[in-house]
């Protein structure tokens, strides 16, 4: 796990060392425990190093092919490269190293391209091939791991974090005011290659990138919906769990210590029961976020199920006073507005795994994968609706409110028979603060309304979420672990879970009323019954309504409303805004999360873009102990 950028001049100039080396410090806390160089005519690449596998200097990066003419660079993990480097060996590759790096770069060379095919893992890498003097960069399937980029006509320049690429830029970097429409509208980010920047854009996920010459071309290497439409489907609960305990076991292939983020909710709670019972994992570490009893949030009653299987359960408390204490790190270190504060107590639990252990496991994807946002049940019943199963219907309908006593699920089922333009002028309505030009500009050229909440069928709906939802959670997670040296894994998004469990989607996400059912019934005697039969969805939820009542925090958000740099935007109402919070303050309605996306969108305004980054002094490049990979003799 670690940090990559890349500087490819169109001008036949050399990078300069120097901007490489601003990169690196930026993103120092990626990789604290080793760093690269390797700069060759019109090319320069940075590495900072994270070690996880084979600790010793045997994972330097950039690496050198053994016959000199490919230099990678890589961020991530092959999960199974005991496997494939075994595989390469029968072919007659010789190995010098332990790392999943060295078999990375093997199989490209053995394998070309098609290496990808062949890799269970996380990961961006880059390949620089000295002899046609091209570059070739990947992204896993999912868009665990992160690669930013920017293409001008004088060079193209890439990254694992946006901040580095932003110091390369001449002058302020400019906000892209669709993605902050969609932010402010409909709560969504990363649904796109576009990010809050202009002049950045990510590779996304599934794709593959090729600079030769002045020429930049991306193409897709995963087809999702092809992959799912030819896997299998599973054929009992039994098939999932021994699928399912394959993923945890594999992503525990590690040198250093490895713990859970337990948040209480049926995914992580699977993960640990799975570590515990099939892997005897009884030294293990889970780190969880906790509130005062019935705040929301606060998991305390279903965390303490495990209390007497784990003796190393260690808890934090985020509050309000700690978020304002944080608040200017926490924007900095993602970069982009997040629309709630949930990542921000993932950020806390980060913070205290940190002394104890260097690798995670979560349970991102799950959702996604198995129905597990309360709104699917609105794409479930149109999906039956449509295929005229209407007897199932009203039985599905019946056992979702007699277990749920709510009506969230109907009104999701209400709202996704709209309209595409009725879907967006409903959302844009709900919020009533924005700008009536604001909206205009951006409303018609959205692609939520209708790529995200356009689906006609369950299956449809899930595979929309993993191609235009789920990767900003992995983003925040990326930051938040990455920001404490950590490296985060998610067994959920194993390739082959995912590809059989969407394949299976129909069957086996919904029943009566029942989220996630074959996971559910998968864990049977596995996992404590009060945690596999909650049907209640919080996740790293916050108090945030309560906190933003707070006396300190009432003084910022009302200096934000009325400040003249909120007004100037021409986004938000601020008269609008500030009735609003008022009447939040009194109890009447919880807007928190609206609030919070006032706050950050403000506070990252003054932070990125009003803000000349170019006259920040640079802290001194030797703290990175310096050293510039060796081509071979």
């Amino acid at each position: 796990m670690c940090g990559i950028a890349g500087i490819i001049n169109f001008n036949q100039e050399t990078p300069k060392e120097s901007a490489l080396r601003e990169m690196m410090r930026q993103m120092k806390h990626r990789g604290p425990d080793d760093n690269g160089v390797f700069i060759e005519d019109e090319i320069g690449l940075g590495f900072v190093r994270l070690s996880i596998i084979d600790l010793s200097p045997d994972g330097h990066q950039p690496m050198v092919s053994a016959d000199g003419r490919y230099v990678l660079e890589f961020n991530g993990e092959i999960f199974n490269y005991v496997e494939l480097r075994e595989e390469l060996q029968q072919e007659g590759i010789e190995f010098k190293t332990k790392t999943d790096t060295e078999v990375l770069l093997n199989a490209y060379i053995h394998w070309g391209e098609d290496c990808m095919n062949h890799f269970n893992g996380m990961w961006a890498f880059a390949i620089y091939d000295r002899l046609t003097k091209t570059v070739f960069a990947s992204r896993d399937r999912y868009g665990i791991k992160p690669f930013y980029y920017i293409h001008t006509t004088n060079y193209f320049a890439f990254c694992s974090e946006i901040p580095p690429l932003l110091s390369l830029l001449d002058g302020k970097p400019k906000p892209n005011y669709q993605s902050i429409f969609d932010y402010l509208a409909f709560n969504r980010t990363d649904q796109s290659e576009a990010t809050f920047f202009e002049e950045v854009r990510k590779l996304q996920h599934g794709m593959k990138l090729t600079v030769r010459g002045r020429n930049v071309k991306t193409s897709r290497w995963y087809d999702l919906r092809e992959r799912v439409a030819k896997a299998e489907k599973f054929k009992n609960p039994e098939e999932y769990k021994e699928l399912f305990t394959s993923a945890v076991g594999l992503r525990l292939r590690s040198d250093v210590p490895v713990g859970v983020c337990l948040s209480g909710g049926l995914d992580s709670s699977s993960i640990t029961s799975v570590l515990l019972n099939s892997y005897q994992k009884k030294d293990l570490n889970t780190f969880s976020a906790i509130y005062q009893n019935g705040q929301t949030g606060d998991e305390k009653q279903f965390i303490h199920e495990y209390k007497p299987l784990l003796k190393n359960m260690h808890y934090i408390y985020p509050n309000a006073e700690t978020l304002e204490n944080d608040l200017m790190q926490f924007i900095k270190t993602h970069a982009e507005p997040i629309p709630s504060t949930s990542p921000y107590a993932q950020y806390k639990v980060m913070e205290l795994a940190k002394d104890n252990v260097v690798v995670t496991l979560d349970g991102q994807g799950a959702d996604e994968e198995l129905a597990g946002y309360h709104y699917f049940f609105g794409f479930y019943f149109k999906d039956l609706l449509r295929s005229g199963r209407i007897g199932k219907l009203f039985s599905e309908m019946y056992h979702y409110l007699k277990n749920h006593r709510s009506l969230y699920g109907v009104k999701s089922f209400a709202y996704f028979l709209l309209p595409e333009g009725m879907r967006t002028k409903l959302r844009v309505g709900e919020k009533g603060y924005l700008q009536n030009a604001f909206v205009e500009r951006y409303s018609k050229s959205n692609g939520i309304a209708g790529k995200l909440y356009g689906s006609t069928s369950l299956k449809d709906a899930l595979l929309d979420h993993f191609e235009n939802k789920l990767e900003h959670l992995l983003k925040w997670e990326d930051l938040n672990s990455m920001h404490f040296s950590l490296e985060a894994r998610v067994p959920f998004l194993d390739y082959r879970l995912v590809e059989k469990t969407l394949a299976s989607s129909e069957d086996w996400a919904i029943r009566h009323g029942i989220t996630k059912f074959i996971l559910r019934e998968s864990m049977k005697g596995v996992l404590p019954e009060k945690i596999r039969m909650r049907q209640d969805k919080i996740g790293f939820g916050t108090p945030q309504d309560e906190w933003f009542r707070e006396p300190a925090w009432q003084n910022m958000v009302e200096g934000i409303l009325s400040s003249d740099s909120f007004r100037r935007r021409n986004l938000i109402d601020p008269e609008i805004a500030m009735r609003k919070y008022k009447e939040h303050l009194s109890g009447q309605t919880n807007i928190a999360k609206e609030i919070w996306k006032w706050v950050h969108l403000e506070l990252w305004f003054r932070t990125f873009i009003d803000l000349d980054l170019q006259e920040e002094v640079p802290q001194p490049a030797d703290a990175l102990n310096e050293r510039i990979t060796p081509l071979p003799a």
